[in-house]
């Protein structure tokens, strides 16, 4: 699925609690949070979302944009700012960003997008009967982490050792890849070397030293 098509889809979840609201007077606020920079891709994909179910920004939907760049350590405090003003809906496409939310209310909806089983990361009961304040959509983007490792070993059949670029700030996705990725390589006969990234400048470094190795 592209990323547009994926953050349309949020954008759509978000209007369904929208609709129990359709009755008051003010203008609801939709509270976007985003792990990475500002994105006009997404933003176009999340207003198209919205607009399908009949929502338009500026006219029936106010819709706040908050880019994370990477200050993961910024969610407590903006969720709790969210959770304070009362926001309508917060949608979150992200882990972190998503079980910051759950922290910060029981009672505003939530809706996700995640790439691990939200049952694990404590934002839902269960897949049938999710229960809370949360829904979303779950990509199951890391439960093919060792599915990813071994079509790259049948592209690159000759290749022995593997890099493996993991961002311990996203500390769910972080913990199922170093779980997941050395057993997978044993069963292929692959070594795995651990690159750890957060920002940029240390992907860059990260690049760097593969070239050197």
């Amino acid at each position: 699925m592209r990323r547009r098509e994926f953050i349309t889809l949020l954008g759509g979840a978000a209007a369904w609690p929208l609709a129990a609201r359709a009755q008051q007077p003010a203008m609801p606020v939709v509270g976007f949070v985003n792990a990475g920079s500002p994105d006009a891709t997404l933003v176009a994909g999340f207003r198209k979302g919205l607009n399908e179910a009949g929502y338009v920004e500026s006219q029936n939907v106010t819709v706040e944009y908050h880019w994370l760049e990477g200050q993961f350590d910024r969610l407590p405090a903006l969720m709790a700012d969210l959770a304070r003003r009362r926001v309508a809906v917060i949608a979150t496409p992200g882990n972190l960003a998503a079980i910051a939310a759950k922290a910060a209310t029981t009672t505003i909806p939530i809706v996700f997008g995640v790439a691990e089983d939200p049952v694990k990361l404590g934002l839902v009961d269960s897949l049938a009967r999710p229960g809370g304040n949360a829904t979303g959509i779950n990509i199951f983007n890391v439960e093919i982490t060792a599915k990813r490792l071994g079509l790259l070993h049948d592209l690159v059949p000759k290749a022995i050792r593997v890099a493996v670029l993991v961002n311990p700030a996203n500390a769910p996705v972080a913990e199922t890849t170093l779980r997941d990725i050395p057993e997978a390589a044993r069963a292929l006969g692959l070594q795995t070397h651990i690159l750890n990234a957060s920002t940029s400048r240390e992907i860059e470094a990260a690049f760097a030293a593969l070239v050197r190795e």
